[in-house]
């Protein structure tokens, strides 16, 4: 598998977009700690969540085809199968399953990140560090709130055997430990 400085440079080659960039730390870091918390290897885990939208430029406006492009160039690159199923799986428009772990994690941090950003985003702050869960799980019942953030794929975490609210605060936790890379 190529290294994770191999992967960020391929993600600043492709993805011009620094707040997409930022995205996709946010869920790179999500999902190490998810690795972490299931002894997963965090690598690949990392790895998932850092080139998950890696063709979001070349798909933006054929969503139908995002994550389908992504896989195939990850493919094309060298990096496993894990890589490039959790990859393919994780655009609801194709409708596959997830039946690993990891696809699950991912399908449900996704959407997290948007919504933990959006949470920092609004306070007078702008800061990772004034967000707490019981504020994201007030907000996440605004529906015109991270309106993107699907809250049903967030609350899909209980496939991971974790309650929403341990989903949030380790998600949280993780954003929180970059928060500098994420200008939060």
């Amino acid at each position: 598998m190529p290294t994770r400085e191999e992967a960020l440079n391929f993600l600043r080659e492709t993805i011009p977009n620094d707040n997409l960039v930022k995205h996709m730390l946010a869920a790179e870091a999500v999902m190490r700690a998810l690795a972490r918390h299931f002894g997963e290897d965090q690598e690949l885990w990392g790895t998932i969540g850092l080139l998950h939208d890696i063709d979001y430029e070349l798909t933006k406006d054929d969503p139908e085809q995002h994550a389908l492009i992504g896989a195939k160039l990850l493919a094309e690159r060298g990096y496993p199968e894990a890589v490039v199923e959790a990859v393919r799986a994780h655009n609801l428009s194709h409708n596959q399953p997830r039946p690993q772990l990891v696809d699950q994690a991912l399908w449900s941090t996704d959407p997290t990140t948007g919504l933990i950003t959006a949470g920092a985003l609004v306070r007078p702050e702008k800061s990772l560090g004034v967000v707490d869960v019981p504020f994201l799980i007030k907000r996440m019942k605004e529906k015109s709130f991270a309106r993107g953030a699907n809250r049903d794929q967030i609350r899909s975490c209980s496939h991971l055997g974790l309650s929403l609210e341990e989903f949030l605060n380790l998600s949280l936790a993780a954003m929180q430990g970059i928060a500098p890379q994420l200008g939060l």
